[in-house]
């Protein structure tokens, strides 16, 4: 009989192992990247920002530590906040926070992507690759897509207009 719980705890242990090994080609993890985009660089610029929605469907914490791009040299997690009416930024070294259920939004004014490096300029309706790294969840590709440069917040769900210039027959 001692044998029987022995397979089955054998088995067990191998089930529960079997998620850590193929969770490469798993389903997305528990972040969810929404409404990732840039803004377009002027020409030569070293740097470029990053601006994307995170929303945690996971059951813990987790945090953005920074990425990685082929047009960039490295990326890192920003702080930008206002202090006594001097806007600075700083590198948040431990990464970005995301608890269970919330979602945190790196947008222009607040945290955000620094492509630190940049290896050639962005230009507008541009997309580019980036593999963001989180501390718990691993890596995630991420695709962005470059706004004009005045841009502040991610493009909408509607159609390109170039889609509807139908009239122009």
């Amino acid at each position: 009989m001692r044998s029987t719980s022995l397979l089955t705890a054998a088995a067990l242990f191998l089930l529960a192992q079997a998620p850590t090994a193929f969770a490469q080609q798993a389903a997305p993890g528990p972040i969810e990247v929404t409404q990732a985009w840039s803004r377009a660089t002027p020409g030569g610029a070293p740097v470029g920002a990053g601006y994307l929605a995170l929303t945690n469907r996971g059951a813990e914490a987790d945090r953005l530590i920074g990425g990685s791009t082929e047009i960039a040299g490295r990326i890192e997690v920003h702080e930008m906040s206002m202090d006594n009416g001097v806007m600075k930024m700083r590198e948040l070294a431990g990464g970005l926070e995301v608890k269970p259920g919330q979602t945190v939004a790196l947008k222009p004014g607040g945290h955000h992507l620094m492509l630190m490096g940049l290896k050639r300029g962005l230009k507008e309706g541009e997309r580019f690759k980036v593999q963001l790294e989180f501390a718990k969840s691993g890596k995630t590709e991420v695709e962005f897509v470059v706004q004009g440069m005045g841009a502040s917040a991610a493009p909408g769900a509607a159609p390109s207009p170039a889609g509807r210039n139908h009239h122009h027959h």
